[in-house]
This record gives C-alpha cells, sequence and structure tokens, in this order.
C-alpha cells in the first residue's frame, strides 16, 4: 500500500468515527431536548411532569429491585452500558466526582446506572464495572422487555448499532440524560451530561429537600 492510499484510508476511518461520534451526540441532544421541553410544558401547564414511572428490574447483586426499593431516597438515574467507551464511563465519573462534593448530602441521592444491554450486562458484570467508578452506584439490569418499559417510561431511548470491529460486533445508541427523581419516584429535574461537577453538585444542593 502506498503512502497516499494509507492515508485516504485512515482519513476514511477517522471519518467514519467522526459520524458515529456525531450520530450519538446528536441522538443524545434530541432525547435531551424532547424530554426537556416535555418538563417545561408540564410545568407551565401547571401539572406533573410524565417522565419516569414504574419498574422491576435487578440489580448489581442479583436482587429483583423496582422503584419501590428507593422510596424516600433522591435517585440520580442514567441509562447506559458497560461496553460504552466514551460517554457512558465520563457521566459516571462526573456523578462520583459532583456526589464527593455533597459530603454528607450525597447520602441522601442513590445513582442508577440502567444498562440498555442486558444482552450482556449480566449483575455481576454491570457490579464490576460501577464498582471501578463508585460503591454508591448501583447497577440495573433485566429482561429486554423490562428495559425497554424503564426506557418508554422515562423517554428514553436506545437501540443497537452494528460496529463489525465492536465486541460481538455491535454498539448501543442511547439518551444520554440524566435524571434527578424525588422519593416518590417523580422527575425533579434533567441534567444535561456535558455539565461538570461542579455544576452537577451545585444544583443538586438547591434541588434537594432540606436535612432532617
Amino acid at each position: 500500500m502506498t503512502r497516499r492510499q494509507d492515508r485516504q484510508k485512515s482519513k476514511r476511518r477517522n471519518g467514519s468515527r467522526d459520524r458515529r461520534a456525531g450520530l450519538a451526540v446528536a441522538l443524545a441532544g434530541i432525547c435531551l431536548l424532547g424530554a426537556a421541553a416535555l418538563y417545561r410544558a408540564a410545568i407551565g401547564a401547571g401539572t406533573p411532569p410524565r417522565i419516569g414511572g414504574d419498574y422491576v428490574l435487578v440489580n448489581d447483586q442479583g436482587r429483583i429491585v423496582s422503584q419501590d426499593s428507593f422510596h424516600g431516597r433522591y435517585t440520580l438515574v442514567y441509562f447506559g452500558y458497560t461496553h460504552c467507551v466514551d460517554v457512558c464511563p465520563l457521566t459516571l465519573s462526573t456523578v462520583t466526582a459532583a456526589l464527593a462534593r455533597l459530603g454528607p448530602r450525597q447520602d441522601d441521592i442513590v445513582p442508577l446506572f440502567v444498562s440498555v444491554d442486558p444482552q450482556r450486562d449480566t449483575p455481576a458484570a454491570l457490579h464490576r464495572y460501577v464498582a471501578a467508578f463508585s460503591p454508591r452506584i448501583v447497577g440495573l439490569t433485566g429482561n429486554a422487555a423490562d428495559i425497554d418499559h424503564m426506557l418508554a417510561e422515562f423517554r428514553a431511548m436506545a437501540r443497537r448499532h452494528p460496529d463489525a470491529r465492536a465486541p460481538d460486533g455491535y454498539l448501543m445508541d442511547h439518551s444520554s440524560v440524566l435524571y434527578l427523581m424525588d422519593g416518590d419516584n417523580r422527575l425533579v429535574s434533567l441534567f444535561p451530561v456535558d455539565a461538570d461537577a461542579g455544576e452537577i453538585a451545585a444544583r443538586l444542593r438547591r434541588l434537594l429537600p432540606p436535612a432532617s
């Protein structure tokens, strides 16, 4: 192969990678804008926003849990998967840093990492993954129908994206939004995943109820 051919091949490869990254960002933005628009419309109409709902999944300890398992505590929900190479690990790192800034108040929030790839994300695989970021993060998985149900309840999306170079031949395109839910599993606020730890921590301090 000539140098020119090699440069052209590299350019095509990088261009393909950039397009995939751009698509992922666009999808995330569309989902965030859709959820945010729904939230603003509901607030403007004086009615509770219909984002979030009942779910029954399996945690990273292999135990069945539902929204009632977290009753009385705020949850910070994020949809992702363990084979994600960019936005998921970055988001979990940011969430971990943000919660650490809250000091004792971080005990009032349970961060939930909900897998959109149940075929590969077993409870054991999820446990290894979330534990690498923080022991506070709870991983959730389940069968495809249960995951799809929760995605629909949260107005989120996920779909398989074939990629011959990826493990098992596919990646997952998914929305990237942080949902803050109150102790009754009602939406409090949405956080864009490009917010830094300081921004998230500051907003959480304002949004959490007074310490008892």
